[in-house]
């Protein structure tokens, strides 16, 4: 009988050491999604390329919206037409709605890289002074 009780105090043990541990794995890969109003226009940037501007359009306080870039942006980015704020980052996808990046909030900006490997940069673009 006693045999009995440790073993279902084992199982019971390792019962809630599971159920608590994938509770705080997922809670610790849940990132809150950036606070950075996205309307506007952006450069995106990648080694190598010219930069290319890109309209973000966005609601108050929205989570996603659309894009509309401009002419000569790197890799596949000239495809791109929504975004969303997604894993605690920011997410690009095409006209097909597809991936296309994963970029990271960093001191203002953007960071990260293309699905295909392409590291990529969306800054605001600078306003002269006497503008």
């Amino acid at each position: 009988m006693t045999t009995l009780r440790i073993a279902a105090a084992a199982l019971l043990a390792m019962t809630l050491a599971d159920c608590a541990g994938s509770g705080l794995s997922g809670a610790l890969n849940k990132r809150p999604a950036p606070q950075v109003a996205m309307a506007g226009r952006w450069l995106l940037a990648a080694p190598n390329a010219p930069a290319c501007g890109m309209s973000f359009g966005e609601a108050p306080g929205a989570q996603s919206g659309a894009i509309a870039p401009e002419g000569g942006c790197p890799g596949n980015f000239f495809t791109s037409r929504q975004w969303a704020f997604a894993q605690g980052g920011l997410t690009i996808n095409d006209h097909n709605n597809e991936l296309l990046a994963q970029l990271d909030v960093a001191d203002g900006h953007f960071a990260g890289k293309s699905v295909t490997g392409l590291p990529v940069t969306l800054t605001r673009p600078l306003i002269p002074a006497n503008q």
